[in-house]
């Protein structure tokens, strides 16, 4: 879930109201502008001429940078020559190519996808629309000129399964390094992983997301809308499908220690048995979620390859993992939690075929 914060300096990076400017929409605001938390610099809030926007300066190493702007702006004009239904996204201004940044009209009066989540309002019909939402983009093709890439994700990252770069590791936290151990170590999963990326490799490719979670949804009565499309290229649609599974899969391990969906909870020790159960328990409440997701999506697209459904449960599986690397980076050891969450998506990953049906991917 991203959160609003004081805004950065804005004086600081003059290039922002240039862009702005010269796309003649005004200056920010200085007093109304917040900053999202996030991997980039961002700033959210009306400009002198009352148009609300959303710009975004990209951060991290050039090339990155760069393959990630230059996705951005493929989905760009994929959207706009292709139009798949259903499809609403904040409506792209314009971007300074040179110096990383991207505006966007704000999107206001919408629910971020995180919070509903938090809140425990997301519903089924949600659900069901965003299943909708992503068979229509996986079912669109691009069509004239419009070049998209191709070159799948590199997570997971096959080769750190067998020992990190130096660049990685002297980067890593203790709480990073004690989650890749814990799966290098463990010969099963990494097997699975492997064959993971070699049922990609064979998979059809479709305009994907690639980075689907629930807190880039901004929902409106009317429309839904998706956000972030820095990772966008025509990838597995299984990853797509996957992670939304996986963004439910981990909130039900999250809830292990708490209240929410309990008619009544006793605070006591947690016992393996225990945990099993009550993991259980909380998959049933959220699991029908993901479930009305694949009717949306089969409802647009009746015919899908036949190993799509396993293949989306193994990348829920991958999703968890991945969450407990980025979970550690800010720790000096895994907790309870982050382990059980581990545990969860290796079983997913592990044993697709068996846990397709599980998180509600039936015909």
């Amino acid at each position: 879930m991203k959160r609003d914060v004081a805004a950065i300096d804005l004086d600081a990076a003059p290039e922002v109201d240039e862009l702005l400017t010269g796309l003649g929409v005004g200056t920010m605001v200085r007093d109304s502008v917040t900053s999202p938390i996030g991997r980039n610099d961002a700033w959210a809030g009306p400009t002198t001429s009352g148009r609300e926007v959303f710009v975004k300066r990209l951060t991290g190493a050039r090339a990155d940078v760069e393959a990630r702007l230059r996705r951005m702006l493929a989905f760009e004009e994929y959207a706009k020559e292709a139009r798949p239904p259903e499809l609403f996204r904040p409506a792209f201004l314009g971007a300074d190519s040179d110096r990383h940044i991207v505006a966007f009209e704000r999107v206001v009066d919408a629910e971020n996808g995180a919070q509903l989540m938090v809140d425990e309002v997301f519903t089924g019909e949600q659900a069901y629309r965003i299943g909708r939402v992503i068979g229509r983009l996986h079912g669109t093709p691009p069509v004239g000129t419009v070049e998209v890439e191709q070159v799948a994700p590199p997570f997971p990252p096959v080769p750190f399964l067998r020992g990190l770069p130096m660049s990685v590791y002297v980067r890593s936290s203790a709480g990073e390094l004690e989650a890749w151990r814990l799966l290098q170590n463990d010969d099963v999963l990494v097997r699975a992983l492997e064959r993971l990326r070699e049922w990609e490799a064979d998979a059809p490719r479709v305009p994907s997301h690639c980075d689907f979670r629930v807190d880039q949804l901004l929902v409106r009565p009317e429309a839904i809308y998706v956000a972030d499309w820095e990772e966008f290229r025509l990838a597995d649609p299984a990853r797509d499908v996957g992670a939304f599974a996986g963004e439910w899969i981990y909130r039900s391990v999250l809830d292990l220690v708490t209240n929410r969906g309990d008619d009544v909870f006793v605070d006591m020790e947690f016992t393996h048995d225990m945990v099993l159960r009550r993991g259980a328990e909380k998959m049933r409440r959220l699991l029908p979620l993901v479930g009305e997701f694949w009717r949306g999506y089969r409802d647009v697209l009746p015919e899908v390859d036949e190993t799509l459904a396993v293949r989306a449960t193994a990348f829920a599986g991958w999703h968890l993992l991945d969450r407990l690397v980025a979970g550690a980076l800010s720790t000096s050891r895994l907790t309870g939690i982050q382990r059980a969450a581990a545990g969860v998506g290796r079983a997913a990953v592990v044993n697709p075929e068996r846990f397709a049906a599980t998180l509600g991917f039936v015909s």
